[in-house]
């Protein structure tokens, strides 16, 4: 007879009791980890970018944050991920395809800030990766977002 378990990790949305987000000023390259992201605020300067119902168009305020995002990462040698998200609406391809569109753009806008093509990768979760669970539209509008995560510190 053989016993079989079974164990699975998860990623957990929420922040320990006490737990607090650090601004861009109170972290060195060195405070940095790996796989930090902007939805967390735990990923230094780089914030989370947000979109518009059905679209990968950047908007203004969509700009204004890449700006400093493209700041921090001239300021620190580091890699990302940009994951491309959207809401529950639509089907699973539909949206994967529409996150992919949107990490491309956020990326394709980095570059033409003078980060390096090689610093930057994408990934598309679709509506697989949820950050906000209500069926309305400030839970839709929260998870349609490109998050950052640092891949890699080059010191």
């Amino acid at each position: 007879m053989a016993l079989v378990t079974f164990t699975s990790c998860s990623k957990s949305a929420k922040k320990s009791e006490g737990e607090e987000a650090l601004s861009s000023s109170d972290m060195s390259e060195g405070d940095l980890q790996l796989n930090a992201d902007s939805d967390s605020g735990k990923a230094g300067g780089l914030q989370t970018v947000y979109f518009d119902y059905n679209s990968s168009k950047l908007t203004d305020t969509t700009i204004a944050t890449l700006k400093d995002n493209a700041a921090f990462l001239s300021k620190n040698t580091i890699d990302i991920q940009i994951e491309g998200h959207c809401d529950e609406r639509g089907g699973v391809q539909y949206n994967l395809a529409l996150g992919e569109k949107r990490a491309e753009a956020v990326k394709k806008y980095l570059i033409g800030q003078g980060i390096a093509a090689a610093r930057i990768s994408t990934v598309t979760f679709g509506k697989e990766r949820p950050l906000a669970f209500g069926h309305d539209e400030d839970s839709w509008s929260k998870n349609r977002r490109g998050n950052f995560v640092i891949t890699a510190t080059n010191k």
